[in-house]
């Protein structure tokens, strides 16, 4: 478990899994790590929850991913929105989920959430803490004190990350096996450890604020000769966003923008004063895009905007963080908790990486949609006839709502025949139990964190109970028939990892140990 003891004026934490950040990502993954059995002690600067509306969107895929956690009844019924778009086209995001289209949840509910999960499952959260430096302990060197700012290997022991932080009450040092760094776009992590951040910053940027006592109406992606504006009300609140074509981004240094700079932004684009209203909350987003080359570095590890920087169009940077936390959680539980090898964490790059430059893909050619000037009109009036096919349209959705990811969960080495859900999420579906009893939903069967063998065919299939058996510590095994006319195969087994992808699948038991070695480690009889 986590110690905190006193060396003179320090305070001494040694734990499993730091994590800097408490954002979303930062209190997913402190989630999931206490969910997969590991220790987790979470810094973060700021004294609580954003107080800030920033992000605003929670797609289909991330609310499946809070249903698998049993956290959507504290989230209530947010308000939701089928329709989406890609550069400011319309388009459809309705695709097969539990929870298709664009919830409306403010980025203050979803951390107040995960924070609360987060300590009922008993991660040290400590507010107020500010990093300093950190020091990759490689096993079996002597001990080399770390210097702040930056980063020095040595170390002792078995291996770990030793850093230093400020807090409220003096200096900290932690102690932890592994260090996730979930601090944002500006991350202090990415700093000290140096890490290659490959991209381009921002050449173009939108203006926005949260405005009370001003009456607009809704713009939804209205493109005028001047400029971009949007505009959309809730509760009294007017949120406007603006780009004047051909303005570049402005030099910040990490300061945002005044009101008065958004109003005659504003006013020069669509001929409107809102200068009268009452700003709430102002800042600037840029299309700098960027990515880390590599999502791990020994033992760092980065997830979040830490690890990618891109516009949030389409809502889709909070989501990915989040997705990033939810792949790498219980992968790094098991590591720590020594059922599984380092490898293991390899895939994470392996899976995240790919996913993410794809996001920043379809990013940067929204943004060429969004903040181009007439000279994209040819290509919106394409995109707007293509999105009318509904496997373009498909395409798009499955993009933008996380819903079309599939994994190579097999790796390089083995090939197979292709099962239609080998890699991707484990549908939303309806399940008869063998013995009687209420029908149930697959979500529900994922809600402990661990991994699944689920046979369908509804006889207890004992051949695959008993490959499986070595690993019933961290694979439950369920024999249910699927209901008629689901998504499931019925006479197939699918064995689900605990973040709810399909890592095998068959009829019988060929291959299967070879996929509970691969993504559930050694043996329990061995452990």
């Amino acid at each position: 478990m986590t110690t905190d003891h006193q060396d003179t004026d320090t305070t001494i934490l040694d734990t499993d899994v730091l994590v800097v950040g408490a954002g979303p990502a930062g209190l997913m993954l402190a989630t999931e790590l206490r969910l997969g059995g590991a220790e987790v002690v979470v810094v973060d600067q700021r004294p609580g929850p954003t107080t800030e509306s920033r992000a605003s969107t929670l797609h289909a895929r991330t609310m499946e991913i809070l249903d698998s956690r049993g956290l959507l009844d504290e989230l209530g019924t947010p308000p939701c929105e089928p329709r989406g778009h890609f550069g400011g086209v319309p388009l459809d995001l309705t695709l097969p989920s539990s929870h298709p289209g664009q919830w409306k949840v403010a980025q203050t509910r979803t951390e107040e959430l995960l924070q609360r999960r987060a300590a009922v499952l008993g991660a040290d959260l400590r507010r107020r803490h500010q990093l300093l430096s950190l020091e990759e302990k490689s096993e079996g060197a002597g001990r080399d004190e770390a210097g702040r700012g930056g980063v020095r290997r040595g170390g002792v022991g078995r291996g770990g990350v030793e850093a230093e932080a400020i807090g409220p009450y003096g200096p900290v040092r932690i102690r932890a096996r592994y260090l996730v760094g979930c601090d944002g776009e500006d991350s202090t992590v990415r700093r000290l450890v140096r890490a290659p951040f490959p991209g381009r910053d921002a050449a173009r940027e939108l203006l926005r604020a949260d405005v009370s006592g001003v009456e607009v109406a809704d713009r939804r992606f209205q493109r005028l000769e001047h400029g971009l504006a949007i505009a959309a009300t809730r509760e009294g609140v007017t949120r406007v966003m603006v780009h004047e074509f051909g303005r570049p981004a402005a030099e910040r240094d990490g300061a945002e923008p005044d009101f008065a700079e958004v109003t005659d932004v504003w006013k020069r684009v669509t001929g409107e004063d809102i200068s009268q209203g009452t700003p709430l909350w102002v800042n600037a987003f840029g299309d700098a895009n960027r990515q880390l080359a590599h999502y791990r570095h020994g033992r760092v590890l980065f997830a979040g905007d830490a690890a990618h920087r891109q516009m949030p169009s389409g809502g889709q940077a909070l989501n990915l963080g989040v997705q990033d936390a939810f792949n790498l959680g219980w992968k790094l539980a098991a590591v720590v908790r020594g059922s599984a090898g380092e490898d293991l964490l390899d895939t994470y790059h392996a899976e995240r990486h790919t996913v993410g430059r794809q996001v920043l893909a379809n990013i940067r050619a929204q943004v060429e949609l969004l903040l181009g000037g007439s000279e994209v009109e040819p290509a919106r009036a394409l995109l707007t006839e293509l999105v009318a096919l509904d496997g373009v349209r498909q395409h798009l959705a499955g993009m933008i709502s996380g819903l079309g990811i599939r994994y190579d969960v097999e790796g390089p080495e083995i090939h197979s025949d292709e099962h239609p859900l080998l890699g991707r999420r484990l549908p939303d579906a309806w399940l008869e139990p063998a013995e009687g009893g209420a029908r149930r939903r697959t979500t529900e069967l994922l809600r402990t964190g661990r991994g699944l063998l689920l046979s369908l065919d509804g006889d207890g299939a004992p051949a695959l109970r008993a490959t499986a058996a070595p690993w019933s510590d961290r694979v439950a095994f369920v024999a249910d028939r699927p209901a008629a006319g689901g998504p499931l195969p019925a006479g197939q087994a699918l064995l689900v990892r605990p973040d709810g992808y399909v890592a095998w699948a068959g009829s019988g038991p060929a291959g299967l140990a070879r996929a509970l070695t691969r993504w559930f480690g050694t043996l329990a009889a061995d452990d």
